[in-house]
């Protein structure tokens, strides 16, 4: 079986840096998310379930660092979509359609959404365009009948729902699939020999145009600090003559 897995480089949600126009660059890692969706695909393979896992992502070579960390974890191939531009996930999705009907994976698991603009409709849009099956927000992966069929359990507002979905198909990731395994510095020292394939939409034969424009970014700006009342006729004074919200 051949597991296909989309990533994003993302800023790290950890990273106090500022983003700003003033501001440094804040540190790149791959989508939490899409971690997930790497792990859960090595594990697949550890189990002999898988014999190929091939790690898609959209960027410039600013990205390269976090596809080495992809091929660290243990991916086997690694493709690059040479793209600058913020696509939004429409546009994602169609370049990932042309990738995936050349690469014929039997299954793609990414992550539900990117952590910087958590759109949570790539993987959604993709099983449209492929007119594929697709289980989302999955916590457990189970592949039946001989690999033709995969039992899903999805997290719900409502709890756990269990579906069966025939292959291929799309997967989407929850937090609660796996724990994703450290990266060691030797695991990245031996990726960096590695090659990156690099491809081009031109050379993919697909036309893409953003339909969103990305103005600016900013952390939220940092929170007061709060204040201790003595009693609840206080507070409630505070509430109305400070807050205003009484």
């Amino acid at each position: 079986m051949k597991i296909l897995v989309p990533f994003k480089s993302v800023p790290d949600p950890n990273d106090a840096t500022v983003v700003g126009a003033a501001a440094s660059t804040p540190k790149s890692v791959i989508n939490p998310f899409d971690e997930i969706a790497i792990e859960e695909a090595l594990r697949i393979r550890e189990r002999g379930e898988a014999a190929e896992i091939v790690g898609i992502t959209i960027g410039a070579p600013t990205v390269d660092e976090q596809i080495r960390a992809a091929l660290a974890m243990g991916i086997d191939r690694a493709i690059r979509i040479d793209d600058s531009r913020a696509l939004d996930p429409y546009a994602v999705a169609r370049i990932l359609r042309v990738l995936i009907e050349k690469e014929a994976p039997h299954v793609v698991i990414m992550g539900k959404q990117a952590v910087d603009d958590d759109s949570n409709q790539v993987g959604q849009m993709l099983a449209g365009l492929l007119r594929w099956p697709q289980a989302t927000f999955v916590s457990k992966i189970e592949f039946l009948g001989n690999k033709t069929r995969a039992r899903c359990t999805r997290e719900t507002d409502a709890g756990l729902e269990v579906i069966e979905i025939k292959l291929p198909a799309i997967i989407t990731t929850d937090l609660r699939l796996n724990e994703p395994r450290y990266v060691s510095l030797p695991g990245l020292m031996k990726a960096r020999r590695k090659s990156i394939e690099v491809l081009t939409c031109d050379q993919l034969g697909v036309t893409v145009r953003p339909l969103t424009t990305v103005l600016s970014t900013a952390r939220p700006p940092k929170r007061a600090a709060g204040t201790r009342v003595e009693s609840v006729e206080e507070l409630v004074t505070k509430l109305r003559q400070d807050a205003k919200v009484l």
